[in-house]
């Protein structure tokens, strides 16, 4: 969806521990590994010291005007209060008719199978309530088109999980909920106790969208 090739430079904005980089790097592009996150920018760095990786915002990219072929962006803008702001900050940067792809969940779609489902309704809410933009993903394609980008295009993919590895997901959902005080304590333990007991019976399930948007700079 970048539409890349060697030689092409990419930023990939809240890159977190870098893997996204070395697959670029893998094709000949010039990954550019952007995140405010000191710790996992040092986790990065230390796995592929070749990258070049930036501690900074999505508001501000510390990169030129016009100087990326392609920016990347997945499961980042869920924090961000201003995606329009990101947005502008995007096209600066990019090359005119350059590319740009969103990855993201929408925060307030957890599809949870529970024998309490007004519980997990509330848990899932209040815990998409704690994000800066928890419905960002579904509003890729307007936040888009409102700052100018052209030929927007948006699937969807939805991951299907019913085994342990995806538990300490619901649980921490839990949790979240029962820090903002949605529900009680004992209603967290109730249901984390269920999709434990599920986990083990194999009969968890989980299915969770992810939006998936590109689109392409003014010329």
């Amino acid at each position: 969806m970048l539409e890349v090739e060697a030689g092409d430079a990419v930023v990939d904005v809240g890159c977190g521990a870098g893997r996204a980089e070395a697959e670029l790097v893998e094709r000949g592009v010039t990954a550019v590994g952007v995140d405010p996150d000191g710790r996992m920018l040092a986790v990065a760095g230390s796995r592929w010291p070749e990258v070049d990786f930036r501690r900074a915002g999505a508001y501000g990219l510390l990169l030129a005007d016009d100087s990326v072929h392609g920016y990347r962006a997945d499961k980042a803008f869920h924090e961000l209060a201003e995606p329009e702001r990101a947005l502008a900050e995007a096209q600066r940067v990019l090359v005119p008719g350059g590319r740009i792809v969103l990855v993201g969940q929408d925060w307030d779609i957890f599809v949870i199978d529970s024998d309490d489902p007004g519980l997990t309704r509330t848990i899932v809410h209040a815990r998409a309530d704690m994000a800066a933009g928890p419905r960002a993903a579904r509003r890729y394609r307007n936040l888009l088109l409102k700052v100018g980008f052209s030929t927007v295009t948006v699937e969807v993919q939805t991951g299907v999980f019913t085994g342990t590895p995806m538990l300490p997901v619901l649980l921490g959902i839990a949790e979240g909920a029962c820090s903002t005080g949605a529900i009680t304590p004992e209603q967290a333990d109730g249901w984390a106790a269920e999709q434990r007991a599920r986990a083990e019976a194999d009969r968890l399930f989980l299915a969770l969208p992810m939006f998936v948007a590109s689109a392409t700079a003014p010329r």
